[in-house]
């Protein structure tokens, strides 16, 4: 796992600006570093040695006769069969790495070259004979990579921090992505925080020549069901698929580990991939914010050391600056924090760990998503429940009433992903600012375009697979293993095994099948019941337990007078003022201390920006230590 940094070369400094750019994400690659430059390009590497830990796997790696550089950051799982083909083909390798793999791969087959990858990457090749650049990133968007065209220049890299060293960055706020992130808690587009820089979107590469940028889309999820296995089947083709998934993910020189939670999907990697250690981090002693006791009895049954920690308030709080300054972008994701210690944690003790991310989004385990048909209302007729919204929404919103106002709506018109914080008309009446934000529905529009047709729960398994999946959970993924010098692997979010998930039909999905024990799992229905089958019978029932994900009490710590005095300075500050209006923010802050509703999720959505906003607008980029 590495940094990546480049640049075309406008500058008559290339080396120190590469290198300066190099030092901000030291933290992504503390093994070792390298670099290119020429009259017409800079490349940069940050390197942390997993695969061919000796100096031979260094970047920049060059193909047989240097006309191609390349730059990389990830794993390839597959490369030694590439390799093989490669070198049947012709090719002549120096290393034992998967990053040669790539600079020949993409020598022999172009940018066909991506459709045989499995893994999670991204990564630039610059021909120097044709003087255009290639880049890629995988098909999750596990690995990270942004861009931006500042004046003559093009850059490129894992982390925006790097633009930062560039003498030609031009740093702007964009505004319309801070109405956006008010309602997503993330920045849904491929836009972000800062002015005309972008995210590169998953499953696309792009070509650069001539001041000319290119992108294409080489993959996407496509959900057909096959209704002809049985339930049976589908359960024994999930085993085996995930199977060999782990075992991938699992190739390493290095000691792999694992997170583990109380949830079955760190559990079920946990138990398949059979490593020696595992992680888990919680709040307090109450059992709905820690799992570290679950946890341990898991890693006891399955005969694995578990090393765990206890997250005080003041060492959360005293994180978030530090944690935004890592993310890039707010992310309004409680439980970033608590996956950065879990990631510090596991980094004492090696370099990779596997985790569960994934699994409720391509196997169908949000609870959000048994709501299409889980009640007797859902069987009325679209116009009957719509006729009875259209009352609903004259009526004073309150919990009866919104029912029947979200019954009544298509769910292209309520969904957008797991989080909905403002509404388009709460987030005008917030901000003192006006921007050209989209609405939330044109955000998610053309991805419902793809799946029409589709039942709700794959409409809504889609766009989270591209939206939540890439904008938040894969993002604190990333930065937060990163800032630890950790790699992190999803065998979940594997090729082959989405290629299996979207072909297993809705209804092994999701469930609404109670009449036995075995169908009492609504969510993620068949995975379940493969865990169950892979998991030791004294920990089986981790398959039915609920995912508590990371749970933070921000709810209970924004009623106490610390932490409310830490938020009310945000809020009634001059940083603030310039964007917010300050009675409707002190309004959403009181009313949930004194109870009378819970705008915890709200609250954090403006606070965490505010934080952000410091770090990156007010101290040029560097983070506070305490907060508390």
């Amino acid at each position: 796992m590495c940094g990546i940094v480049g640049f075309t070369n406008t500058v008559d400094n290339a080396d120190k600006v590469i290198e300066d750019m190099m030092d901000r994400i030291r933290h992504r690659g503390p093994d070792a570093s390298g670099k290119y430059t020429d009259g017409d390009i800079a490349l940069g590497h940050r390197r942390l040695s997993i695969i061919d830990v000796s100096s031979s796997g260094d970047q920049p790696i060059y193909n047989e006769d240097s006309s191609l550089v390349i730059v990389f950051n990830g794993e390839i799982y597959n490369y030694k069969s590439i390799r093989e083909a490669l070198v049947k083909a012709g090719h002549s390798f120096k290393t034992n790495t998967d990053t040669e793999v790539l600079i020949h791969g993409y020598e022999e087959y172009g940018a066909k070259l991506l459709s045989k990858l499995r893994g999670m990457f991204s990564f630039v090749i610059w021909d120097k004979n044709k003087k255009e650049l290639f880049g890629a990133r995988d098909f999750f968007g596990i690995k990270p990579m942004y861009y931006a065209r500042m004046g003559n220049t093009f850059m490129f890299g894992s982390e925006i921090k790097s633009f930062l060293a560039h003498p030609d960055f031009k740093k702007e706020l964009n505004t319309s992505v801070l109405e956006s992130y008010l309602t997503f808690q993330y920045s849904p587009t491929y836009e972000t925080f800062f002015k005309n820089v972008y995210k590169l979107p998953p499953a696309h590469y792009f070509t650069y020549s001539d001041g000319k940028f290119e992108m294409k889309r080489y993959w996407d999820v496509k959900f057909e069901a096959d209704n002809e296995p049985s339930l049976d089947e589908w359960v024994e083709r999930i085993s085996d698929t995930f199977h060999n998934s782990v075992e991938a993910h699992k190739i390493a020189d290095v000691e792999v580990g694992s997170f583990l939670s109380s949830g079955v999907d760190s559990s079920y990697v946990a138990a398949v991939a059979d490593v020696d250690k595992t992680f888990t981090v919680g709040f307090g002693n109450d059992e709905k914010y820690n799992e570290i006791g679950w946890a341990k009895n898991f890693s006891k049954a399955i005969g694995k050391e578990n090393t765990s920690k206890v997250i005080t308030p003041e060492e959360y709080w005293n994180s978030i600056s530090m944690i935004q300054y890592h993310m890039d972008e707010p992310l309004a994701d409680p439980s970033a924090v608590a996956l950065y210690f879990v990631c510090n944690i596991a980094s004492e003790k090696l370099k990779v760990v596997l985790s569960g991310e994934g699994a409720d989004e391509i196997f169908g385990g949000y609870n959000v998503y048994s709501d299409p048909n889980g009640t007797v209302y859902d069987k009325l007729p679209r116009s009957v429940k719509r006729s009875v919204r259209y009352i609903a929404e004259k009526l004073p919103a309150k919990r009866g009433v919104n029912f029947f106002v979200r019954k009544g709506k298509d769910v292209e018109e309520r969904f957008i992903g797991n989080a909905y914080m403002f509404t388009p008309a709460e987030r005008k009446e917030l901000l003192k600012i006006k921007t050209a934000a989209p609405d939330p529905m044109a955000i998610t529009k053309p991805f419902y375009n793809r799946v029409k047709g589709k039942d709700d729960v794959t409409k809504m398994q889609y766009l989270d697979l591209h939206l939540w999946m890439a904008g938040d959970i894969l993002l604190k993924a990333d930065k937060m293993s990163m800032a630890n010098s950790l790699e992190l692997r999803v065998p979940f979010l594997d090729k082959e095994v989405m290629g299996l998930a979207e072909k297993i039909p809705t209804k092994y999905r999701v469930t609404h099948d109670q009449g036995t024990d075995e169908t009492k799992y609504i969510t993620k229905y068949a995975m379940r019941l493969a865990a169950k089958k892979d998991t030791p019978k004294q920990t089986a029932k981790t398959a039915a337990k609920k995912k508590l994900g990371f749970p933070v009490p921000i709810r209970v710590w924004l009623k106490e007078d610390k932490y409310y005095g830490i938020v009310k300075n945000y809020f009634t500050s001059e940083t603030a003022r310039q964007f917010f209006n300050t009675a409707p923010l002190l309004k959403l802050l009181n009313d949930h201390r004194d109870g009378k509703a819970d705008n915890s999720r709200k609250i954090w959505t403006v606070f965490i920006f505010l934080v952000w906003y410091k770090v990156y607008f007010e101290n040029n980029g560097k983070y506070m230590t305490e907060m508390v």
